[in-house]
């Protein structure tokens, strides 16, 4: 059994790095359109040096890919089955919010691999994603029977949040062009517009 040495410090520094410069030319270019080169070029290393860490362009891609979709289950792992139902969904969706403001790239990347059909992490989501999210279905059904939110399919309002967080990193160049916003300002009139619009939907009706 080949026993694997620890990293050196220069060594995880370079890794960080290609990693970094991979995250933007993926996130720009798609896995298709980026090469090793405008990787190498990006992260300011020669193209032998990339790949003395990585093996090849699909290596450093599903490296990336793998680091992300944890990074993307634990706002959602967060939900605490004892809080108050409506205040706990609404703060998974400011936490997903706050990723599109802080994660753009990785929200990018993400959504280029879907778009493609998910080739390199279907498994995850089929394993590991889909278990997740039915459990946190499960959770928000015996909410509803509770009588502590409102009667609302679980897996779709999962799919809306996702669609109405992720939409501001994703399509970031469009609701800037709309908006002629430079800065981050709209991300909180975003925060504002989403606490109202989840509210009236998830608090029960009276009676």
């Amino acid at each position: 059994m080949t026993i694997q040495q620890p990293q050196t410090r220069i060594q995880k520094k370079n890794r960080e790095t290609i990693l970094d410069a991979a995250l933007d030319v993926f996130s720009e270019h798609g896995f298709r359109g980026a090469t090793l080169d405008q990787i190498a070029t990006t992260a300011g290393l020669s193209k032998p040096n990339v790949l003395y860490y990585f093996a090849s362009k699909e290596a450093i891609y599903t490296a990336l890919l793998s680091g992300l979709l944890e990074t993307w289950l634990d706002p959602l792992r967060a939900i605490d089955p004892d809080g108050e139902p409506v205040d706990e969904i609404l703060a998974y969706v400011m936490r997903k919010l706050d990723m599109s403001r802080t994660f753009p790239r990785e929200s990018r990347l993400f959504a280029n691999e879907i778009v493609q059909g998910a080739p390199r992490i279907l498994d995850q989501i089929e394993g590991p994603l889909k278990s997740l999210v039915d459990e946190t279905s499960t959770m928000f059904r015996r909410w509803t029977r509770e009588g502590r939110l409102a009667e609302i399919d679980p897996h779709h309002l999962i799919f809306s949040i996702w669609a109405t967080t992720q939409h501001y990193a994703d399509f970031s160049a469009q609701i800037r062009g709309i908006l002629r916003s430079e800065g981050e300002e709209h991300f909180d009139v975003a925060a504002d517009f989403l606490e109202h619009f989840y509210r009236r939907a998830l608090v029960p009706s009276p009676g």
